[in-house]
């Protein structure tokens, strides 16, 4: 029988709910990219060395990655609600620690703190969804999840310059930390009182998996440091962590299916990648993180170092893409359970042809207009881009058992993370290659773009291919509502219990 206590929330405020968590994840996103804009006020007002600003940024990242599926889990078995108040009071806190910082050293460590805290909270929202909504309301969510993403993304750059602008070079970059103390401090008294207080998805008290979580964690580590430090850690010798990463990645696949057959609950149910909509579906996620987290990266540099934009007109020049993301997301939201994976396939159709309007824009503008004549083509890619990830992440989402949701929302973001990384060592790479060798920032940046262009045809090629498969034998667009290998039956209760 349900209990008072396993019902939805109201519908007004499970809505409000959604709005904490989506606030918490808005700030956490926007800490991902609002800091680049800031890295020559904290050259000035710190005196922070380049390693010291390159660990700002790529140690926020690293730790966000490391601890996305340990967190999911701890959600999924220790209950969503306190495990995401934890880590929103955690960020909050570091946030205040890192705009007080003395000195690079303590920025750092401070960062890394508030990347861990970040990726506390991020799996625990996706759990959250799966747990107050169903049907096609969780469709509309996840789009609001998605115009979150491609809001809090892009529009990072122009914050950051309106604060520093605001603020003055020497100071600027303290009040992009402050930004976050009242917004996360009145998320955290709303969640308080609005979050729903469901008891633990698994339905009883199962033990951690200690040993798991440090495979996994080497595993990411191995493979995100080189990644992340690809400009300031020279030589090949980063490059031998990639093996010792996919031996790691074998290690905690192996002790994961040694935690299944010994009846112990594992940190991963590897049962989840035989869901053909969860494994398709995180691959096109990484591959297309991999492209899209790029576009921000290389264009902000070209236009503030070469068309000699300011900070803030910079921002303002990728906004298009951030307003016709949250459009786009919206709309994906409301259109995924019609249309399926073919939406996913059109959205990723218009960020190739965005793209490619950027790049032919660039050749063919004054530098001083690039900002405008790039304006139409943002637009287009932005639309493409909330038309991808809002619906890919409700398809991929979709079949995932409710109890395992915080796990399996850590693994598709823990490949977000990695394929933002691994996207940006890439086309980062490229971009100032040729830069370096040639001295054309025009050329360097049209390759730089295609070089992400190529990543999102991947994905592209990957919703295709899924899209025939779906054709050829359609997977039912549900949770799984009985019991499977690997699934515990007293799991499979409690999910149809919860009507999971």
């Amino acid at each position: 029988m349900t209990t008072v206590q396993d019902r939805p929330a109201p519908d007004t405020r499970r809505w409000k709910a959604l709005a904490v968590c989506l606030t918490a994840g808005f700030i956490s996103l926007l800490d991902t990219s609002i800091v680049n804009v800031a890295l020559p006020s904290m050259e000035h007002g710190l005196a922070a060395s380049e390693a010291a600003q390159s660990w700002v940024v790529s140690g926020y990242a690293l730790t966000f990655g490391l601890v996305l599926v340990p967190a999911g889990r701890l959600g999924d078995m220790r209950g969503r609600r306190q495990a995401f108040l934890l880590g929103l009071a955690l960020f909050t806190l570091a946030s205040g620690a890192c705009g007080l910082a003395p000195s690079a050293s303590w920025l750092v460590l401070f960062r890394l703190v508030q990347g861990t805290a970040a990726g506390m909270v991020a799996p625990q929202t996706s759990g959250l969804i799966q747990q107050m909504f169903q049907g096609a309301e969780r469709a509309k969510a996840f789009g609001l999840l998605g115009s979150v993403i491609g809001i809090s993304t892009a529009a990072g750059p122009l914050a950051g310059g309106l604060l520093i602008d605001a603020v003055g070079t020497d100071d600027g970059w303290r009040w992009v930390f402050f930004v976050n103390l009242p917004i996360g401090v009145a998320a955290f008294a709303a969640g308080l009182r609005l979050l729903p207080r469901f008891p633990a998805a698994t339905g009883k008290r199962e033990k951690f998996d200690p040993f798991g979580v440090l495979l996994l964690g080497a595993a990411v580590l191995a493979l995100m440091l080189p990644l992340v430090q690809m400009q300031q850690w020279t030589g090949r010798l980063k490059w031998a962590m990639l093996p010792v990463a996919a031996l790691l990645l074998a290690a905690f696949w192996a002790w994961e299916r040694r935690q299944g057959r010994h009846g112990q609950a594992p940190l991963v149910d590897l049962n989840l990648f035989s869901l053909r909509s969860f494994t398709l579906g995180s691959l096109i996620s990484l591959t297309y993180f991999a492209g899209f987290t790029t576009v921000f990266f290389v264009y902000s540099l070209f236009l503030q170092n070469t068309a000699g934009y300011s900070a803030l007109a910079a921002g303002v020049s990728v906004l298009p893409f951030a307003a016709a993301s949250a459009v786009g997301a919206a709309i994906g939201g409301r259109l995924v359970m019609r249309h399926g994976r073919k939406l996913v396939v059109f959205g990723l159709f218009a960020v190739v042809v965005g793209l490619l309007g950027v790049i032919v824009a660039v050749q063919l503008v004054p530098l001083q207009s690039v900002g405008w004549a790039t304006a139409l083509p943002m637009v287009i890619a932005g639309i493409g881009s909330g038309l991808t990830v809002s619906p890919n992440t409700t398809l991929t989402l979709t079949r995932v058992p409710v109890l395992r949701a915080g796990a399996a929302g850590g693994v598709l973001q823990t490949g977000q993370r990695i394929g933002s990384a691994a996207g940006i060592a890439v086309v980062g790479a490229v971009y100032f290659a040729h830069q370096a060798d040639h001295g054309r920032s025009v050329t360097a940046i049209q390759l730089g773009l295609l070089t992400a262009v190529g990543m999102s045809l991947i994905a592209l090629l990957l919703a295709v291919a899924d899209l025939r498969v779906r054709q050829a034998h359609p997977e039912p667009e549900r949770a799984v509502e009985t019991p499977r290998r690997g699934f515990e039956e007293g799991d499979a209760e409690e999910m149809v219990r919860r009507g999971g």
